[in-house]
């Protein structure tokens, strides 16, 4: 499985490309999309959505993983974080990706193991483990790295993990893992 990790933002946007088989993963690709200089957020919008098409066409993801937006004070960096979210999600529904987003106390959570992880402790984690022999020199290209690897943490969760939490439902769900 091909996962697409994204660190949306409108000044600079992380992405991250991961393969996943079984517990294994490695990094395919890891950079970002620095458009702090381009003034036009319309066309910002369209190099987004372009860097998306473009990484959805040399790797053909399964899926994409992508940070959630988080409430900030700011209603106006909000509404462009979310167009920028929302163009990205765009381009790779546009290939028949199927999407999930995840919250980034999740995402630090599931990388780290520890919800209010900082910057520096995903980067050194991801280091560790992607085996990654050269490090990003910007953290949103590991936040991206973060998503997808989260996302891999994720669909290996059994079912019961996913929302059972009844053991009537774990049953329903898990059948085959009675012993009579």
């Amino acid at each position: 499985m091909v996962i697409l990790g994204i660190d949306p933002g409108t000044n600079v946007m992380g992405y991250g490309v991961i393969e996943s088989e079984g517990s294994k993963i490695k990094c395919l690709a890891v950079g970002v999309l620095d458009i702090h200089k381009v003034e036009d957020k319309y066309l910002k919008l369209k190099m987004i959505f372009d860097r998306v098409t473009g990484l959805c066409k040399s790797f053909q993801p399964d899926c994409l993983s992508i940070e959630a937006q988080f409430y900030e004070k700011n209603a106006q960096s909000m509404l462009k974080l979310g167009r920028a979210q929302g163009v990205a999600i765009a381009a790779a529904v546009n290939f028949g990706v199927e999407v999930f987003e995840y919250e980034p106390r999740k995402i630090k959570l599931a990388v780290t193991g520890y919800g209010n992880a900082s910057k520096e402790q995903i980067s050194k984690m991801l280091i560790g483990t992607l085996n990654l022999t050269e490090v990003p020199d910007k953290f949103d290209a590991t936040d991206a790295l973060a998503a997808a690897v989260c996302h891999h943490y994720q669909k290996r969760l059994p079912a019961a993990a996913k929302g059972a939490n009844t053991w009537a439902a774990f049953i329903a769900n898990n059948p085959n893992r009675i012993v009579k």
